[in-house]
This record gives structure tokens, sequence and C-alpha cells, in this order.
């Protein structure tokens, strides 16, 4: 009896969706692997699924994108906060990361928090790397495509990341959120926001006073 793999597809693109089935259909018909595919297209529907594989028959394969629309609590912002939540609690599964964005800050993120088994950017993305990307992750991991790893050959010194405080913050400043609200929201007080501010302005070559650049440039970067 061939082994079944459990599979989450996390994405809001139908035709990148259609693309990791029939991938993976082919690598089970190659390799004779069994897989039960599940999908999602917003962070509220993958996290409902990633708490019914919890204490249930696990899950093994996951491709997950990094641009999703948000839960609805605003508590999951995006898929880089799916994949540290998968880490946390399923922390067998084996993680594929896919994103468009090819900026060094948030290449650099993803890597840091979620250290993915395999990483995927979308304009290299093929049949036959899909094939090597599902083939590699399953038996001897971490795959990266060829944009990852010219970004890591080419890696500066500067490990700077964006933590989860960080991201939040951009998102809810996105949204309209004043500064007299985010310490309730965040937890923290206004000097220290104001410091986690100015040293996102630093990082992303901001010289403006508020914070509609900054907002601009993160959203450039893939951050919200």
């Amino acid at each position: 009896m061939s082994k079944v793999f459990n599979v989450l597809i996390v994405d809001d693109h139908p035709l990148i969706v259609k693309a990791y089935q029939s991938a993976v259909k082919h690598v089970g018909k190659r390799q004779e692997f069994d897989f039960k595919i599940d999908t999602a297209n917003n962070c509220d529907s993958a996290n409902a699924l990633i708490q019914q594989y919890i204490g249930a028959e696990g899950l093994d394969l996951v491709f997950l994108d990094i641009s999703l629309p948000p839960s609805e609590d605003g508590k999951i912002i995006s898929g880089e906060d799916l994949g540290m939540l998968i880490r946390e609690v399923l922390p067998e599964a084996k993680i594929v990361v896919s994103t468009t964005y090819t900026k060094n800050v948030r290449l650099n993120s993803i890597l840091k928090s979620i250290d993915p088994d395999g990483f995927l950017i979308k304009n290299d993305l093929t049949p036959e790397v899909l094939t090597e990307a599902i083939e590699s992750v399953l038996e001897e991991p971490p795959y990266y495509c060829k944009t990852v790893l010219k970004f890591l050959r080419k890696k500066s010194t500067n490990d700077f990341v964006l933590d989860r405080t960080d991201r939040q913050m951009l998102f809810e400043l996105s949204k309209g959120a004043k500064m007299k609200d985010l310490p309730g929201i965040l937890n923290l007080s206004i000097a220290a926001i104001e410091r986690r501010k100015r040293i996102l302005k630093e990082e992303f070559n901001v010289e403006s006073k508020g914070d509609r650049e900054l907002l601009q440039a993160a959203e450039d970067s893939g951050f919200i």
C-alpha cells in the first residue's frame, strides 16, 4: 500500500492552485505516492484547515502563498503568519513558500521567520520546477528556486528582519489606525512604537516624517 501524503495548498490564484495540484499528481504517479489535497484561498480558511489537522492525521506538505487576504480579526495578516503558525502547531509539515516579491528585505524576512523547506518565486515557476521542488522537499529539503539561490549568494551582512509586531504595526497603519490607537493594539508604549517606526524608515530609506512613504515602501516590498 502506497504512502498517503496530506497536502494543503494556500493560494488565492486559481491558476496557481491548479498548477500545484497537477504537479502533485504528476509526482504521485512518478513516485507511486498518494496525495490527499485540501485548498484554501485566504488566511481564515487556511487557519480552519490547519486546526483540523492538529491531533488528526497531521499535515505533510504545504504550498503557501505569502500575499493572502488577512483574517477577519486581523490577527493573521499574511502567509508569513500562517507559516509561523504551522511551524508552531504542525512542526513536521514541510512548507513550500511562493511569492512574487523579490526584494532582499522580504526574502530575508521569510527565510528567517519560516525557514521554509522550499522557496519559490512565482516568475520562476514551470511544471519542471514544481516537480523538482516537490520531490526535493519530500526527500531531501531544502529546495530554492534560482532567484532565491541568487539572493543567498549575494546576501549582504544586513540581516534586518521585520518581526510580527513590525508587520502588525504596518498593517494597522495601512488600515487607518491612529498612533493613539496603537498602544492598545500592539501592547507597546508610544515611545516603543515611534522607535520601531524610526528603525523601519531607516531600513526602507524613507526620510519623510509622516507614514505615507513608509507604508508605500512596505507595500512595495510585500509587507502589507
